[in-house]
C-alpha cells in the first residue's frame, strides 16, 4: 500500500510540474551592446506597453510629468560603459550607472546615478547623481507602444541614445575621444625600429580620414605599397588619398596599378571600386 502511494505521490509530483508554464513578463526585458569608440556601450532595462493609459502628462498613469522614473518598468535602468565616454559635458568613468528620467514638457532631465542596487526609483539617492543631461522632448509622427531605448547615429567619436515612448522622442548625445590614442598609437608604431607594411596602412587611414593630414596619409601610403607591391589594396588607398589631394595623374596611374593587380588576384571587387575612382577624376 506504500509503495502504491509512493508512485501516486511522484506520479503527481510529475503531473502538477508540467503543468507549470511560464507566462511572458508584461514588460519584457531588453538588453542591448553597442560597440562605439574603443569599448562598448551595454544598456539593460524593462520595455513597457502603453495598453491605452495616459503617458508623459501631469500625474498620467506612465510617466507623469516632473517626477522621477526608472525609465522603464521593473527594475531601474542600467549602463555600463566599458571605455571613457562623456555625456552632459562630464567625463564619466567606466563602470555601471543607473539611468533615470524626469520628463518635463519643456526638457527632460536625464540622470545618470551611482544606486546600482536600487529597485526602481526606490532607494534612489540625489547625492549619488553623477551627472544630469538636460535634454528637449521632441514630437514624432508615430505612436511607439512599447517603450524602445536604441543607439542611433553611430559615428567613431559620438552616438545618439534614443528613447521613443508614444509620440515622444528623447535623443541623448554621448561622446568618446579616440582621436588622441589613436595618433599617439600610430607615431609610437611608426617609431619602432622595425615597421611593419600593416603600420604604415593604419597610419595612412588615419591621416586620411582622422586627422585630415594628406601629406602624412601619402608618404605612408607609399611606403605601405613600396613594402607590399602587390597589396592592390594599398594601390587603391593611394589612389584615394591621391585624388583627395588634388593629383589627379598619380591618382589614376595609382588606381590602373589597383585594376592590375586585382585582375591577377582575381578580385573584381577591387578592379570595380579602381574603375569607379578613375571615372570621377
Amino acid at each position: 500500500m506504500k509503495k502504491i502511494l509512493l508512485l501516486a505521490g511522484i506520479a503527481f509530483t510529475a503531473f502538477s510540474q508540467a503543468q507549470v508554464v511560464k507566462m511572458p513578463a508584461p514588460s519584457s526585458t531588453q538588453t542591448i551592446v553597442q560597440d562605439f569608440g574603443s569599448g562598448k556601450i551595454e544598456l539593460t532595462y524593462s520595455r513597457p506597453n502603453i495598453k491605452e493609459r495616459s503617458l508623459l502628462k501631469v500625474n498620467s498613469d506612465l510617466a507623469p510629468l516632473d517626477k522621477l522614473w526608472r525609465l522603464g518598468a521593473n527594475a531601474a535602468t542600467k549602463i555600463k560603459f566599458t571605455d571613457n565616454v562623456t555625456m552632459g559635458g562630464k567625463l564619466l568613468d567606466t563602470g555601471s550607472y543607473v539611468i533615470y528620467a524626469i520628463p518635463g514638457k519643456e526638457y527632460w532631465d536625464v540622470i545618470l546615478n551611482k544606486g546600482l542596487s536600487n529597485w526602481g526609483t526606490d532607494g534612489y539617492k540625489e547625492s549619488e547623481d553623477v551627472v544630469h543631461i538636460k535634454v528637449k522632448p521632441q514630437k514624432i509622427n508615430i505612436s511607439v507602444e512599447t517603450l524602445t531605448i536604441i543607439f542611433g547615429d553611430i559615428l567613431p567619436e559620438s552616438c545618439n541614445l534614443t528613447i521613443l515612448w508614444g509620440s515622444t522622442a528623447v535623443i541623448v548625445p554621448i561622446s568618446t575621444n579616440i582621436r588622441t590614442r589613436l595618433r599617439a598609437q600610430i607615431e609610437k608604431d611608426l617609431s619602432a625600429d622595425n615597421v611593419k607594411p600593416s603600420v604604415y596602412q593604419s597610419a595612412a587611414n588615419f591621416y586620411l580620414e582622422w586627422d585630415k593630414d594628406l601629406v602624412k596619409a601619402l608618404a605612408n601610403a607609399k611606403k605601405a605599397t613600396t613594402a607590399n607591391p602587390k597589396a592592390f589594396y594599398l594601390f587603391l588607398l593611394q589612389a584615394k588619398i591621391e585624388k583627395e589631394a588634388g593629383d589627379k595623374m598619380a591618382a589614376k596611374i595609382s588606381a590602373q596599378k589597383c585594376i592590375d593587380l586585382a585582375i591577377i588576384a582575381k578580385n573584381d571587387d577591387y578592379v570595380k571600386q579602381a574603375t569607379d575612382l578613375i571615372n570621377k577624376l
